[in-house]
């Protein structure tokens, strides 16, 4: 198919393309995604609803594809008048999802029964699903020696967040959010540098930031009260809990600024651990040296090993995706 009719494609040209093949051919639909990076998620989430009647093909808009990551109004600018049956959109539900039809994007991502999302804010923060954690640490390190709870630092960390976090959405959905960027939040519950040793002050350090921001941004708006509460019962109705606000805050800073870093730090603990097991139980030189260079050998990236975590199929976030596509399938 040339790039000129790729352009021009519509789910209604799919379908008719559909109904020309023979009886006997599955249904073509076309999923489209916003970056590479998505493609083996959303495939991922897509292909356990193929059978002998169906299958999805997984791309970029032929548009996008020299496009940054997160172009997500452009995309949503060339699919609105294109998605149904047998073309889909899949993207991160970012804050779009949360400020429920602030804006034209955020409409379209809540009303459109042909756009799935995340729920959760980008896929990086499934990859960091905190029940997991201890699982990936173990696919790096070969070691199965629990030495840290994840899930607990991540409870206290979202805790901590939360009343800050509440005070996120309430700005996005306001034509003020820009007072208080996205950015900005991102800044003031950074963890800093992670203690192993400490991990209790670490989260006392993000508390006070938080602490302090709130206080700020009360006096700044003292008539607010009712409607942030309003905001915070809203957001629990949308899915968000105290105890898992990490899921919801920027996918890329979860990443990079909290969960690989308080990952570096446990597996270097966990590969010490094990290069001194192995170092104690060798009879000789050689064989120490051999049992190190296999075990070196077998240790695998931290970023990478996270990137291909698929533990959050346990997540409330991703049960929901998948209630979502059963009922896009089941749409006549």
């Amino acid at each position: 198919m040339s790039k000129r009719l790729t352009d021009n494609l519509t789910s209604q040209y799919l379908e008719a393309a559909n109904r020309m093949r023979p009886k006997t051919s599955r249904r073509r639909i076309v999923a489209y995604v916003e970056s590479y990076d998505d493609i083996f998620f959303w495939r991922s989430v897509l292909s356990r609803y193929e059978n002998e009647n169906r299958y999805f093909e997984v791309m970029l808009p032929t548009r996008m594809e020299r496009l940054d990551r997160g172009k997500k109004a452009v995309m949503m600018k060339l699919l609105t008048e294109k998605v149904g049956r047998d073309m889909i959109a899949c993207v991160d539900a970012d804050y779009d999802y949360l400020i429920q039809g602030k804006t034209p994007v955020s409409q379209e991502i809540i009303s459109n029964p042909y756009v799935l999302h995340t729920y959760a804010y980008a896929i990086e923060n499934l990859q960091c699903y905190a029940p997991s954690l201890h699982d990936v640490c173990v696919a790096v390190t070969l070691n199965d020696h629990a030495v840290f709870d994840f899930a607990e630092f991540m409870r206290q960390y979202s805790l901590a967040i939360f009343p800050l976090f509440v005070w996120s959405i309430w700005y996005y959905r306001t034509p003020d959010y820009n007072e208080f960027s996205l950015t900005e939040f991102s800044r003031v519950i950074d963890i800093g540098s992670f203690s192993l040793e400490h991990a209790e002050k670490v989260i006392q350090h993000v508390r006070h930031k938080v602490d302090t921001r709130v206080r700020q941004l009360q006096q700044k708006n003292p008539g607010a009260k009712e409607s942030y509460l309003a905001v915070k019962e809203d957001i629990k109705r949308l899915g968000v809990t105290a105890e898992t606000t990490y899921m919801y805050v920027q996918g890329h800073h979860l990443f990079d600024k909290v969960v690989v870093p308080m990952l570096k730090k446990v597996c270097t603990l966990l590969i010490r651990e094990r290069e001194v097991e192995i170092t104690r139980q060798s009879v000789h030189g050689a064989q120490r040296r051999n049992e190190l260079s296999c075990y070196t050998k077998s240790l695998e990236d931290i970023p990478s090993m996270l990137r291909k975590n698929v533990s959050y199929v346990h997540s409330q976030p991703f049960k929901r995706i998948l209630a979502d596509v059963e009922q896009l399938l089941n749409r006549k």
